[in-house]
């Protein structure tokens, strides 16, 4: 079963993408446990950010 949860606030892909990029240097480019859940929330939200952007165009 998958569980979509929608963010609080609507961020900017780019405001995502520095919070990912962040995560990688956080973790020193390998990600256990809860990063890697935190990591896929954050590429997921990216992906739907990206997607409304494309279609606002």
């Amino acid at each position: 079963m998958s569980i979509t949860v929608e963010p609080l606030t609507e961020r900017s892909a780019a405001e995502v993408n520095e919070e990912i990029r962040a995560l990688w240097l956080r973790s020193g480019g390998i990600l256990r446990g809860d990063q890697r859940e935190e990591y896929q929330r954050l590429v997921t939200e990216w992906a739907a950010v990206s997607h409304r952007s494309d279609h606002a165009a």
